[in-house]
């Protein structure tokens, strides 16, 4: 195999559709924003995906529950990928369409967030997690390969990356995630500095 061959034409494969995504990257701009608004008033984003998915899901978490570039707070982001007890208890007792859909109906409240992720935005379990979660009055995000998807018809962003091999839509997904959070910690990063000269203000005599 020569792999520097094959480096360069996968360079040219994300160059190529990532300059598609760019052409709707206002829909990029609405989902960090849904994100910020929703953090910035004290709810809960959830993420859920599966296989590269899932790792993908768990990134975006690490990356906003963590630090993305900035020192800052913590902020309240769920992977539903991550708590083998309950994803088994569920698959076993429900079935595997259900794992995430009933974790959305035991954390999620009006005001929250779903993030859903899947390559072919046709996985069970995360559009059935999407329906849930627009019946308790949530916002719904998906990231899915090409277009139209059932995960797009119930979320209020959808984010697709036009390509069909699975792997090449991940790696752009790995970049959407990346983008999101960059947006979303310069977002928060500015309003928590405000925030904090208030309370000072109000703790002056």
């Amino acid at each position: 195999v020569d792999v520097a061959a094959a480096l360069l034409d996968r360079a040219r494969a994300l160059s190529t559709v990532l300059t598609l995504v760019a052409t709707n990257s206002h829909q990029v701009t609405r989902a960090a924003a849904l994100i910020v608004d929703a953090l910035a008033t004290g709810h809960l984003v959830m993420v859920c995906g599966n296989g590269g998915s899932a790792a993908e899901a768990q990134h975006l978490a690490g990356e906003l529950v963590g630090r993305f570039r900035r020192e800052r707070e913590p902020w309240p982001v769920l992977a539903l990928t991550t708590d083998s007890a309950v994803m088994t208890a569920l698959a076993n007792d429900y079935g595997y369409d259900t794992i995430f859909a009933r974790q959305v109906a035991a954390f999620g409240h009006r005001g929250d967030v779903l993030v859903g992720i899947s390559t072919s935005g046709e996985s069970a379990n995360v559009v059935n997690a999407a329906r849930q979660a627009r019946d308790r009055g949530m916002s719904v995000i998906a990231l899915t390969g090409r277009e139209p998807t059932q995960l797009g018809l119930f979320s209020d962003v959808a984010i697709a990356v036009p390509a069909t091999e699975t792997a090449l839509v991940q790696e752009v997904h790995t970049v959407l995630v990346h983008q999101i959070s960059e947006i979303v910690e310069s977002s928060l990063a500015q309003q928590t500095i405000e925030r904090t000269r208030v309370d000072e203000a109000s703790a002056l005599p």
